[in-house]
């Protein structure tokens, strides 16, 4: 078959089979990410029906679908208001970094990985999945409850850990100097510092330059600059998420409402393919031998991740239910995650299978608890 009606076909089935799912999902008033996930299990390499023609546009369309869900969760609050969150929880930020690298540390040092293998391992299971947890948020119309800015304080300065973390991983798997490390770690803090002073300072001069009455105009204003913060803060090892994030902050009021409306449909098209493409990566063959382990330190994960969302919520004054909602919001891992072992992953061969098991089943996983975890 030609490669561009393969292409169509093979997207054309994807779409239709993550549309009958999704109905299924919302009748049962579940979040379709985990049959989101599965679908991609299902179809992707050494999967039962692979689409190998669909494959290069799923993961370009991952990339973007993570910066719509973070551009419009960013959209959703102020940037002062959020900049008084993230003052109040970085005490909060130093718990869940105790609570959830030194699970991943000890596994590390238990299966004799060597010193960048262990602080890889320690990374992957720190940092939580902001484009799952941001669209799980979404789906449990849980935007607007009290605990929700905590949540999102923690995965903000996650995300900003990263940005120190990364440059560090990066030289020292390459075998570089410590003062490189160093360097980077400036370049990265110093890149999103400023980013976030000039959202926070000229934000609204912002929204008036990009307003527009024609929503076609209003989205290639919005999603353009999104790309090009995004693609910023990529290269100065941030990640692509925190500029997108900052752009939805800087815009409020009926800019940020419009530009919600014309960016939803868009939002939830690249948001499902960011989710295949998680299944995608997964080689199930590989994965069995190493499931018992993921597993187990799955099961760790979700309890630490429970311990970090309810010390964080508390800080806010929640209840006991508020409380749990925020960890188990925090559960998922995904993107980071991957992205950790594909920087070190060669060099050691255990390491790449069980990071992407322990990923899928947390991210799996995630979504039912946060489903479960009650209203109110």
């Amino acid at each position: 078959m030609d490669s561009s009606a393969a292409l169509l076909l093979e997207l054309g089935i994807v779409l239709t089979l993550l549309s009958i799912l999704g109905t299924w999902s919302r009748r049962l008033s579940l979040s379709p990410v985990p049959l989101y996930l599965l679908v991609g299990l299902f179809l992707g390499k050494g999967g039962v029906a692979p689409v190998p023609a669909a494959g290069e546009f799923l993961a370009i369309g991952a990339s973007i679908g993570v910066v719509l869900l973070l551009l419009t969760l960013g959209l959703e609050f102020s940037v002062t208001e959020f900049a008084v969150s993230v003052r109040r929880h970085f005490r909060s930020a130093g718990v869940d970094v105790v609570l959830n690298s030194l699970p991943g540390a000890i596994a590390g040092w238990l299966l004799g990985l060597n010193g960048v293998g262990i602080l890889a391992l320690a990374g992957a299971t720190y940092v939580s999945s902001s484009g799952i947890v941001a669209r799980l948020l979404s789906d449990l119309r849980r935007l607007g409850n009290r605990e929700t800015p905590a949540v999102l304080s923690v995965l903000v300065l996650e995300d900003f850990a990263m940005a120190a973390y990364l440059p560090v991983l990066v030289v020292l798997a390459a075998g570089g100097a410590w003062w490189q490390a160093l360097g980077g770690v400036l370049l990265a803090v110093g890149a999103v510092s400023v980013a976030f002073a000039a959202s926070y300072r000229w934000g609204g001069h912002l929204g008036r330059l990009i307003a527009h009455p024609d929503p076609e105009q209003l989205l290639f204003r919005v999603l353009g600059l999104t790309l090009i913060a995004a693609a910023l803060a990529e290269l100065v090892y941030v990640s692509a998420a925190v500029g997108a994030f900052l752009v939805g902050l800087a815009l409020s009021g009926d800019i940020a409402n419009q530009a919600r409306t014309v960016l939803g449909p868009l939002r939830d098209l690249f948001a499902a393919t960011f989710f295949l493409a998680i299944g995608f990566s997964v080689g199930p063959a590989a994965l069995l031998p190493v499931l018992p382990i993921a597993g187990g330190l799955a099961v760790v994960s979700i309890v630490s991740k429970l311990g970090a969302g309810w010390y964080a919520a508390g800080r806010n004054g929640v209840g006991w239910r508020g409380r749990l909602r925020a960890g188990t919001a925090l559960i998922a891992h995904g993107e980071f995650s991957i992205v950790i072992v594909g920087l070190v992953g060669a060099q050691h061969e255990v390491l790449g299978p069980l990071v992407v098991a322990y990923v899928f089943i947390l991210a799996l996983a995630g979504p039912v608890l946060a489903r479960f975890a009650g209203s109110g």
